[in-house]
């Protein structure tokens, strides 16, 4: 006798799919071309026909407990391919945001991240942060702002003399930790969840997860991450490899540099500016030329896909990731031109930008980069079959 399963449709999370840009999702007809088209989904259970029968049923933790919303790299084959215009790549795409916000906690920093008309509010946050910041330092006699800056003993213009260094890493610092424990406990449940369903739905025999194979995973996964080897696979959108690899490379580069000069600072008591022949210095430039390319290249290619949705999420991303390069290259520019009003103009617009990027990152899109990574390593650590 067969069994009999009650399904409880979340109508609410099907207004949020069509919301985020799945609004073809009702197209959809149940033809199953999209898992034939996709040159990437596995031949366990492919992707993404049965989420777009999930999603038309509203089984929201069906959807969002999956890792296979993020093996898929919206390449939009199964969307050029779509007889009824469903545009599955979209959808999945609606699922990822609905993921992201499910995992990360507060959820109403991701609703707040997702809504237009919070942005001039998030907007204004990380002046309002540094103000109370700075006004608490004032309390007791600390001086972290000079309002007539002057220059520096070599007689050059120097960010630290408009805020002090120490100010800067004493809210950023934090920030990166919130970011860092926000990712911790969201992902000690993203794998538990993953590796149920993936048990529910028979793409692993594995019964439990070994620390010490996942993370063998892990590391065999990120040489095809950094080379985008599934973007290449892609047929309609293999174009962003390009502008996506400068854009990660350059993250990674930074992330080096700020690092690297951190130590300059506060290990070896070395201030800057720094010479703009010291190697860091010309990877720091490197990259932030990189940065502002590969963003507009991305931001070019979503205004010429027509027939691909672009949500306010995808537009708030390309917006930081453009204006962290073109704020950052300028603050230097300016500076190096004598200009001390510009130049700490756009030193305290850069910081806004960095606030953003680190506050938010569990929270937005670029979050796909630790939860695409986690779900890739998984696949490779369920033995699950894959096309060839």
């Amino acid at each position: 006798m067969s069994e009999r399963f009650l399904i409880q449709p979340d109508v609410e999370f099907v207004k949020d799919i069509r919301a985020l840009g799945g609004e073809t999702l009702k197209k959809c007809y149940q033809c199953a071309t999209c898992s034939v088209a996709c040159p990437i989904a596995p031949d366990n259970k492919p992707f993404p026909r049965k989420e777009m029968i999930a999603a038309s049923w509203g089984l929201k933790d069906k959807l969002v407990c999956s890792p296979d919303v993020w093996l898929c790299h919206n390449c939009g084959d199964c969307s050029a391919q779509c007889p009824r215009g469903a545009n599955p790549g979209d959808v999945m795409a609606a699922i990822r945001a609905k993921a992201i916000e499910h995992y990360a906690v507060p959820k109403s920093v991701s609703k707040a991240l997702n809504d237009p008309k919070m942005l001039p509010f998030l907007a204004i946050l990380p002046a309002i942060v540094f103000l109370v910041v700075g006004l608490g330092l004032k309390v007791f006699g600390v001086n972290w702002l000079n309002f007539s800056p002057e220059l520096n003993e070599a007689g050059q213009i120097a960010h630290g003399n408009f805020f002090a260094h120490w100010m800067v890493d004493l809210i950023f610092i934090p920030l990166s930790i919130w970011a860092v424990a926000i990712f911790a406990l969201a992902l000690k449940r993203f794998i538990a969840d993953i590796h149920a369903n993936a048990l529910e739905e028979g793409k692993t025999k594995k019964e439990k997860i070994e620390l010490k194979p996942f993370l063998t995973s892990v590391v065999r996964v990120i040489p095809d991450i950094l080379k985008h080897k599934k973007f290449s696979q892609c047929g309609e959108n293999n174009n962003r490899a390009t502008p996506h690899m400068m854009v990660l490379f350059s993250f990674i580069a930074l992330a080096f540099v700020t690092g690297f000069f951190f130590i300059y600072l506060y290990g070896l008591g070395i201030h800057g500016p720094y010479s703009q022949l010291n190697p860091v210095k010309i990877l720091a430039n490197i990259a932030g030329i990189a940065l502002i390319i590969g963003g507009i290249m991305l931001y070019k290619q979503r205004l010429d896909k027509t027939d691909e949705v672009s949500t306010y999420k995808d537009w708030y991303l390309l917006g930081i990731v453009i204006g962290l390069g073109v704020t950052g290259m300028l603050s230097q520019f300016t500076r190096l031109a004598g200009f001390e009003f510009l130049t700490y103009l756009m030193y305290f617009i850069h910081l806004m930008f960095v606030f953003h990027l680190f506050a938010f990152l569990p929270f937005s899109k670029l979050a796909h980069l630790v939860y695409r990574t986690v779900a890739m390593a998984y696949n490779d650590y369920s033995e699950r079959e894959v096309k060839n």
